[in-house]
């Protein structure tokens, strides 16, 4: 069952007076950099801004981290449009706190200005740029929440397709994995998600498609061939529009013999997961992330 802090939370959201709608894109996003950047780091925890061969990124350890510490190569939410590293600094603080890792925070380009493939190739210049600087495949792991979820799933086909080194695990959270946006719990799930709606993904994937083919298998990740894949831990909510995405790409990544956790957490919405350490599922989720980061990379040191 959900948690009762989690529902009052919510509630307690739904009644607080909306702001006007933004008036583009690019004052959504100053909205919500102007909102979420400032917020503070986890304690002990130090941000430090790069350039990764010219993607910026953002990354967050311990102060007192060592340097066998696992890599997590994370690449936010937004539907391909809006939010950034900066914007996800706290949650990428409290990420590298509770599960013990660099946690870098890719600026990949956003739409409509940068369709696809960009987003795609930003993924990969950032871990290519890790290799370079020494960090073994088996030392990171890559994962993302909502389109960044997908991003993640994405980035793991290209890397392969691409000849890299896949990293020791991939980790999808709320991930949106079909932009054909047909799974059934779009409509099944329709009233529960307050977050991200068929309406919200349709025009998303529109920005980011801009007549592309969206059953890519690098664009819809569902579609791809996960032969040969390193093993993914798929997490999301039960009241989610993208529910049955995860389901999809659980099955066909067990159908090609991949090592798949998926684990559906009911009652929870739309990156829940992103609101560590708030509520007891938040909690939950980020746990197993955490022992998932540190499983895969045990086995391959």
């Amino acid at each position: 069952m959900a948690s009762s802090e989690f529902h009052d939370f919510q509630r307690r959201m739904a009644a607080m007076p909306s702001a006007p709608p933004a008036a583009s894109i690019v004052e959504l996003r100053a909205r919500i950099e102007a909102a979420m950047a400032p917020l503070p780091l986890a304690d002990g925890v130090v941000a430090e801004n790069l350039e990764l061969d010219g993607v910026p990124a953002v990354l967050c350890q311990m102060a007192d981290s060592s340097p066998d510490d696992p890599w997590f190569l994370y690449f936010h939410g937004g539907g391909y449009r809006i939010c950034s590293a900066q914007s996800y600094k706290a949650h990428g603080s409290q990420l590298a706190r509770a599960c013990k890792s660099k946690v870098l925070l890719v600026d990949y380009r956003l739409a409509p200005e940068h369709p696809f493939p960009a987003a795609v190739e930003d993924t990969l210049v950032a871990y290519r740029w890790l290799l370079r600087s020494g960090v073994p495949a088996k030392n990171v792991v890559v994962g993302g929440d909502s389109a960044g979820g997908g991003l993640t799933a994405a980035f793991l086909l290209a890397a392969r397709d691409e000849g890299e080194p896949l990293p020791a695990g991939g980790l999808c959270l709320s991930g949106w994995l079909d932009l054909t946006n047909s799974s059934p719990s779009f409509q099944r799930n329709a009233e529960t998600d307050l977050l991200f709606s068929a309406a919200i993904a349709s025009e998303a994937s529109l920005q980011y498609l801009q007549g592309q083919d969206p059953r890519n298998p690098w664009v819809s990740p569902v579609y791809g061939d996960w032969s040969g894949m390193c093993p993914l831990l798929i997490i999301c909510g039960g009241t989610e529009v993208l529910e049955d995405d995860s389901a999809r790409l659980a099955a066909a990544a067990r159908d090609a013999g991949v090592e798949v956790q998926h684990k559906v957490y009911p009652e929870m919405p739309h990156v829940w997961q992103t609101h560590y350490p708030a509520f007891p599922e938040a909690i939950a989720a980020v746990e197993q992330m955490a022992t998932f980061i540190r499983s895969v990379t045990a086995e391959k040191s």
